[in-house]
């Protein structure tokens, strides 16, 4: 059992570039960003050697509401930090743009310099707009500012003057990226970060925690078992962080057998069933099925269906790869389609009674 400070020393010391790192909410995540960021900085003369994505992150930004006007200017505020001499970096490109796209926003934006114009204090606000004709600006909801929070860090993760100038540019640090996001964006922003580890991959170390066995599921997947795994697998470590209620001490235990990680994407599907299914479900399903296969040392998830009694497991196998790819969360609605349902369900409720899963 360990503090965040020796689980921040290990993953430092760890030689692997890609660091993913599965915890239920209220573990010690956030805290142990920080840990980390206090023992690199300690490694570095007390100098920062990477950059962060965190609650402290998302807590720079803060509304003003202009109720002395009746909202007529409302706006979304960003408090001072060491990141404003990057900013002007957002306005000389469509970077943050770029970013936003993914999201298809209903809104438009304008970065807002300080009074007196001067560039290097940073952005002092951003302003959001129905349309180009702007007008009165209005005030985004609570999901939607997430999201531009989120894509403002992703654009300057992206310019490399920010975190390729020497002085930031060990590490990134993501924690929990999709916290308080709905599920309609996990696949979107699992995206996104895909994307981002592309462009730095294998420069600098990325740590990503994150409570979302969604979000979890699909980055493992596609860095051990995806397209491009021959890149990235043999720099690929995942993990569980546990902390034990009643000493708080911490554990930092690489995903294996003792994770039970079906069990957790059983009680996920579950819950889904029970609350709502949304596409991507169909490639946690696929992840659970290959777990069930690799178990039994069989390559391929045909053979469960075939086992769990399902008719035509040939189809039914190329249905779920379908459902299950990449590109069909950019051309249909993130919601399950009623004709999908069905199969989802008898799919589960089979695999449930045939290996009668206690969790």
């Amino acid at each position: 059992m360990k503090n965040s400070k020796e689980i921040a020393k290990e993953l430092y010391e760890l030689e692997h570039k890609i660091c993913l790192i599965y915890a239920f909410n209220a573990t010690g995540k956030t805290q142990l960003s920080v840990g980390y960021k206090n023992y690199t900085k300690a490694q570095n003369g007390g100098r920062h050697t990477g950059v962060y994505y965190n609650a402290y992150s998302e807590d720079l930004f803060v509304w003003d509401n202009d109720e002395e006007h009746q909202n007529e200017n409302v706006k979304l505020g960003i408090k001072g930090s060491s990141l404003n001499t990057h900013h002007s970096l957002l306005l000389d490109t469509p970077i943050l743009i770029e970013k936003l796209s993914l999201y298809n926003p209903n809104y438009i934006f304008e970065l807002n310099l300080y009074e007196d114009g001067n560039r290097e204090k940073g952005i002092a606000s951003i302003s959001f707009y129905e349309d180009e004709n702007k007008g009165i600006p209005i005030k985004i909801s609570r999901g939607q500012e997430k999201i531009f929070i989120w894509c403002f860090y992703l654009a300057l993760f992206d310019v490399e003057t920010f975190t390729g100038d020497g002085e930031q540019d060990a590490h990134l640090f993501i924690d929990d990226p999709v916290s308080s996001m709905d599920e309609n964006n996990i696949y979107l922003t699992t995206e996104s970060i895909i994307n981002l580890i592309d462009g730095v991959f294998p420069n600098k170390k990325v740590i990503i925690t994150t409570h979302h066995i969604g979000l979890f599921s699909i980055l493992a997947n596609r860095f051990t078992k995806g397209e491009k795994s021959k890149i990235f697998e043999s720099q690929t470590k995942t993990y569980l962080l546990q902390k034990d209620i009643n000493t708080g001490e911490l554990s930092l235990n690489e995903k294996n057998g003792v994770f039970l990680f079906h069990l957790h994407l059983l009680k996920t599907l579950e819950d889904a069933i029970n609350d709502e299914l949304f596409v991507y479900h169909f490639a946690l399903l696929r992840q659970l099925l290959e777990h069930i296969a690799s178990f039994l040392g069989r390559p391929r998830i045909g053979y469960v269906l075939n086992q769990i009694g399902m008719e035509d497991a040939s189809m039914v196998s190329d249905k779920i790869n379908s459902l299950s790819h990449q590109d069909v969360y950019r051309t249909k609605s993130n919601l399950m389609s009623d004709k999908d349902i069905p199969l989802f369900e008898e799919i589960f409720s089979k695999i449930i009674e045939k290996y009668r899963f206690k969790y």
